[in-house]
């Protein structure tokens, strides 16, 4: 009994311990350093832009289902600084290869297979979004899409683009 005890409170503690440590919103966006293509994207080139910052893989159907909506926001926004930024966690980067073969995108992609920068981010689940403002604060974390909220994500950009102006 009470190995079983011990057993729930070390569980509890490892809980509560890891959801402490996770990124909230109101926090500066962690240091990242990202293969984008050929290139190595340092999150600081991100400052003075809005950023959708979109965690996702290959295998995750609700990541593939969000890719139509941040290619809308990609065209819809780009001109007013918004950066669409999706980084992708598959372990191979052909998994990502193929699926992009089929889904052509126009906004940013980067690679990170070791899962680094969704760990400095607190990532918990696929896809996950942080709404980033111009000064690099995260604003909003969305964990899952769903096509009912993208109406309340758009509005949530509008308005940091219009705060910062």
């Amino acid at each position: 009994m009470n190995g079983v005890r011990h057993g729930l409170a070390l569980a509890l503690l490892l809980l509560l311990t890891g959801s402490a440590l996770a990124l909230q919103a109101g926090e500066p966006l962690p240091q990242l350093n990202l293969k984008a293509g050929k290139d190595m994207l340092n999150s600081t080139e991100l400052k003075g832009h809005v950023v959708y910052l979109d965690f996702w893989a290959s295998w995750c159907g609700p990541c593939k289902e969000s890719f139509p909506f941040m290619e809308s926001l990609q065209k819809e926004f780009a001109k007013d600084s918004l950066v669409v930024l999706a980084v992708n966690l598959d372990r191979k980067s052909a998994a990502a290869s193929e699926f992009l073969k089929t889904r052509p995108v126009s906004f940013r992609v980067a690679y990170d297979p070791k899962g680094v920068s969704a760990e400095a981010c607190g990532v918990s689940g696929m896809p996950t979004c942080l709404l980033v403002d111009r000064a690099g604060i995260v604003r909003e974390i969305h964990t899952g899409f769903r096509e009912d909220e993208s109406a309340a994500l758009r509005t949530s950009i509008r308005s940091l683009l219009e705060e910062t102006r």
